[in-house]
């Protein structure tokens, strides 16, 4: 004979064990925060290893005159969003929820290969030279250019400078200087193409 299944008795003295899930813990954590304790207080609120300071609307205007209410309720606005932000990241690193796709290097526990740190090396050091070749051969174009047409290369295509402008600065015709640039940019393209 099967033994009967007796439920609990149904007297006040009674207490079930239950494991609080994980939504409960998370939302007793959330209620002890910072960021709820600022975020429903009126002010903005600083927590401290043996105390918690509120700094008011009032406290606020009286340390800083030359602010306004705006001014405080921007910084409200800051702070809550700061706290938010450390809650989101506390939660995110305590759950281990991050990809290591997602994690940039400051999340990583480890640094380069030193395969990675010899071959980055070795790419900037050809891009170095890459482009000190490239300066080399743009001063060989560039000092193919009278002065008038190295003058008015650099004004026009290093600081941004339209023909009429530099026209305007020289006291010139915007014609001639169109004309000095075009004669320019074929002595440059020659030098490039023989180079």
């Amino acid at each position: 004979m099967r033994p009967k299944c007796r439920s609990p008795p149904l007297h006040s003295s009674f207490e079930p064990t239950f494991k609080p899930d994980m939504e409960e813990i998370a939302m007793s954590n959330y209620t002890n925060s910072d960021y709820a304790l600022n975020k429903f207080s009126k002010g903005i609120v600083y927590r401290f290893a043996d105390e918690i300071v509120e700094v008011t609307l009032a406290d606020y205007l009286a340390a800083n005159p030359s602010k306004t209410e705006a001014d405080f309720l921007a910084l409200k606005e800051f702070s809550d969003a700061d706290y938010h932000d450390e809650v989101v990241t506390t939660q995110r690193h305590t759950r281990k929820n991050i990809s290591l796709a997602d994690a940039d290097e400051s999340q990583m526990a480890f640094g380069a290969s030193a395969e990675d740190i010899y071959f980055s090396d070795i790419e900037a050091q050809e891009g170095d030279r890459r482009l000190q070749a490239q300066l080399e051969i743009m001063r060989r174009a560039l000092d193919k250019l009278t002065e008038v047409q190295r003058r008015r290369y650099i004004q026009h295509h290093v600081e941004g400078l339209s023909a009429r402008e530099i026209a305007k600065q020289e006291g010139t015709n915007h014609k001639s200087v169109l004309e000095s640039l075009n004669g320019a940019e074929k002595k440059i393209k020659k030098v490039l193409g023989s180079s």
